[in-house]
Parts: C-alpha cells; structure tokens; sequence
C-alpha cells in the first residue's frame, strides 16, 4: 500500500510540475526580455503615450502595441533617451539625424505604433548589435465604428468615434 501511495504522489507531482512548468514558460514567452522591456517601460510612462500592450505571435515576433494621442507626443517618444538608446543598440553603427514622420498632418488624432521584432535565437559570431533578425515599425489610426463586449484591446484613454461598447450582461442576456 505504501508503494502504490509513493507512486500516486510521484506521479501527481510530475504532473504538477510539468502544468507549472507550461506555465511559467507560458508567461515567460510574453515577457520582453532586457532592454526591451527597459523600452516598453519607458514608453508607458512618457507623455502623450495612452497605453501599451506587449505580446508575442505563433512565429515567435515580440510585440509592443502603444498608443500615442497624436504626432507631436510620438515625434517626443522617438526623440526620448530611451527611444534613442534602443536605436543605437540595435544599429549601432546607423546615424539618426532625420525629422520622424514628415508626411503626416499634425493634426493627425491618434496613433497606434506596432513594433515587432524577432530575435535570433543565438548571436551572429559577427554581431555588433542585439542579435534581431527582423524589426519592424507600422503606424495606425482608429477607423469609426467597432463594437467592444465587456472590454476592448485598446486603451480607455483612446477614443473611437462610433465604437459601440456592450457591457458583457447585457450581451449574455442579464439584467444589469
């Protein structure tokens, strides 16, 4: 009886240990590492910045997602210490000396940044810079319309001209 007891409680804790397991390297996949989560952090806190999500796709690209309520606070965001540290970590040998977004009215409402990047999985024996095997920078603005069901991506700082928001009762048929 003694060995049958040993046995359940091995094989429990193996069975334990391996559902936390899945999940700390669940978590730990979303979690940016070193510098670009310094980024992300910074980004959170500078001025005109509304919000900032970070997640990581099914093809491994790490991905930051920040809301900004117009150009002039991402024109201040890409000029910041931070954001300039970050390029020159990542291209170190690149100067940047050009006026960011010189085509874009300054009236332009808000701006969703998404940048991904992918990481090598080991560094290039060449390697200057991080070890990035592809970056990019795409900028959005919020369309009219839209539904939201008991919450939505964006932040509530951001306002969408016709987004309908539903509370969730209402939707699954509760009083509210």
């Amino acid at each position: 009886m003694k060995i049958r007891s040993s046995r359940e409680a091995v094989i429990i804790g193996a069975v334990a240990f391996t559902l936390s397991w899945s999940w700390i390297t669940a978590a730990l996949a979303q979690a940016p590492p070193g510098s670009f989560a310094n980024v992300v952090i910074a980004a959170r806190a500078a001025p005109g910045c509304l919000g900032v999500e970070t997640g990581q796709t099914a093809s491994g690209k790490r991905i930051i997602f920040a809301w900004f309520e117009n150009k002039k606070a991402l024109v201040a965001w890409y000029h910041s210490d931070t954001h300039q540290r970050a390029m020159k970590t990542v291209f170190a040998r690149q100067t940047f000396d050009r006026q960011p977004l010189p085509d874009l009215p300054e009236d332009s409402g808000p701006i969703l940044a998404i940048v991904s990047v992918k990481f090598l999985d080991a560094p290039r024996p060449d390697a200057t810079s991080m070890p990035i095997s592809s970056i990019g920078i795409e900028l959005y603005g919020p369309l009219p319309g839209g539904v939201a069901v008991g919450g939505r991506f964006a932040p509530d700082a951001l306002k969408v001209r016709g987004l309908r928001e539903i509370d969730i009762g209402t939707a699954e048929g509760q009083p509210r």
